[in-house]
């Protein structure tokens, strides 16, 4: 395991660029690969790629907030006393890297959102009390933890499957969460990766003339801006005193809280991406204590949005060319045409990753290659549950290869994707045997 991620550090170290440079490869290589085997014309697909390209700005904004409102609960003074004593739990390198893994793939599976930002602020506190800890590892870790989420709670698919409305129920009928979240081979694969993978990543541990331990920069402080963008006055006048009240932040935290209980209780126990932010939001503010202490936070956390807004809108115009050229349908097509009812599991799932480098979303994938798979399960008799839960399986061992859900990750921790893409590729192996096994032995 230590050779073979070291190799791949050593190749995503030389060949693999930037994650913006990536998506830019991406995007030609789909416009290029829709004009030559749907074709359609460039006039066509330069079409599809800008009716896509701002498809994803209400998930953009959802996913940075995310970022900074996580970011900003780990600063609190409550979470810097609570998450070192949680990671006092590890008292080596490699039970840090174990720790990590497999508290990210907990968390990870109740609530992705949760577990993307979780994962990588544990991970630096985890570096920066256990010394000799290799910190590209550890984020890594963070990252690979991931994984758990398509057969978690929050798992698109099997929710979208069971949701009165989608668009698949008129043509395949309802997928009850008992045929996908709760059957025995998710249950299996989702056990197996939360307790395989811990192991695995600590046999990844690098060599002690390898360890790149954390950046003492990294744990400077933020900068404190005050309400005008200078440093914060300390004059206790009336503005400064509105600027921290704690009754003003106890009353709105209240009104918060309160939706949600509401919401709950009018529309059923739901948490989407929308309530785990807006819970963040107000225990964030909660935490800090004032409206100014909770704005200087998220000032400090902001920064780290600027991958996920730049690169963004170029995966949403992929995923209009994918899907507008029949591109994503057709590789579906191909697949599932050489499939019998005991292998149409196994290649929904191949398809499903190949699709992933270039529609890296469950949501996007449902829609694609929902209508295709569903079909050739009622076609060929195979449990639907099975053949959808496969369609999100794909999408997350794929992500292993695919560093656009790294983005948020990797800003929290201030490294660069080389820097991590070697393990999560050792990790694509690992758990690729998991689901593969999970999804041929039930």
């Amino acid at each position: 395991m230590k050779q073979l991620s070291s190799f791949f550090t050593q190749v995503c170290q030389r060949f693999l660029p930037d994650p913006f440079v990536f998506a830019i490869i991406l995007t030609l290589g789909i416009f290029i690969s829709g004009i030559v085997f749907t074709g359609h014309t460039p006039v066509q697909m330069v079409g599809y790629w800008g009716n896509g390209f701002w498809n994803l700005l209400s998930f953009a904004m959802q996913m940075s907030l995310i970022l900074v409102t996580g970011h900003a609960i780990a600063s609190a003074p409550f979470m810097q006393k609570w998450l070192p004593r949680l990671a006092g739990i590890a008292k080596t390198p490699k039970q840090g890297v174990m720790l990590v893994t497999f508290l990210s793939a907990i968390a990870s599976t109740v609530n992705w959102g949760f577990g993307a930002v979780f994962g990588a602020l544990f991970a630096k506190v985890v570096a920066q009390r256990i010394k000799g800890s290799d910190y590209r590892l550890l984020i890594a870790s963070s990252y690979i933890g991931m994984i758990t989420w398509g057969g978690g709670l929050s798992g698109t698919i099997p929710l979208l499957a069971a949701t009165p409305g989608n668009p698949m129920e008129k043509a395949f009928g309802l997928i009850p969460i008992q045929q996908t979240l709760f059957s025995n081979y998710n249950i299996f694969i989702t056990i197996a990766l939360i307790l395989i993978l811990p192991i695995a990543n600590r046999f990844m541990m690098p060599k002690p003339g390898d360890i790149v331990e954390i950046d003492s920069k990294l744990l400077e402080s933020d900068i404190s801006v005050g309400s005008h963008g200078g440093a914060a006055t300390v004059e206790r006048t009336f503005a400064v005193r509105v600027e921290n009240s704690k009754i003003l932040t106890y009353l709105i935290v209240i009104i918060g809280y309160a939706y949600v209980i509401y919401s709950w209780v009018t529309q059923g126990f739901k948490v989407d991406i929308n309530t785990v932010n807006l819970i963040s939001f107000i225990t964030g503010l909660l935490l800090h204590g004032s409206p100014m202490a909770y704005m200087r936070a998220i000032t400090g956390a902001a920064k780290g949005t600027a991958a996920i807004m730049v690169q963004f809108p170029f995966y949403a115009g992929m995923q209009g060319m994918m899907d507008l050229s029949g591109l994503g349908t057709a590789i579906t097509h191909g697949l599932v045409s050489i499939s019998t009812r005991e292998t149409l599991p196994l290649f929904a799932f191949l398809s499903s990753g190949i699709v992933n480098f270039f529609i890296p979303s469950a949501g996007g994938h449902w829609v694609i290659q929902g209508p295709v798979i569903l079909g050739a399960a009622h076609t060929l008799g195979a449990s639907p549950g099975l053949a959808a839960m496969a369609i999100g399986y794909g999408e997350c061992w794929m992500n292993m290869a695919q560093p656009f859900w790294a983005l948020p990750a990797l800003a929290i921790a201030g490294l660069g994707v080389r820097d991590i893409m070697g393990y999560c590729i050792t990790t694509l192996f690992v758990s690729g045997v998991i689901f593969i096994a999970g999804i041929m032995l039930f």
